[in-house]
């Protein structure tokens, strides 16, 4: 049973996050091969103002 956690910064669509699960659940089962089914995609926003890079916070 693969999981996938996603973390990236909010913002992006309903429409978006729809497809990057589509997406991703069909590359896992391409490369893995596990059944469609068994595949979990999480995906958590992050706020920009809880994100730093390099020393800075992401504004």
């Amino acid at each position: 049973m693969p999981v996938v956690n996603i973390q990236m910064l909010e913002g992006r669509t309903p429409e978006q996050k729809e497809n990057l699960i589509k997406e991703v659940t069909d590359a896992v089962v391409r490369t893995t091969g596990a059944k469609k089914e068994a595949v979990t995609i999480i995906i958590s926003d992050m706020k920009k103002e809880d994100y730093g890079h390099g020393g800075e916070v992401i504004k």
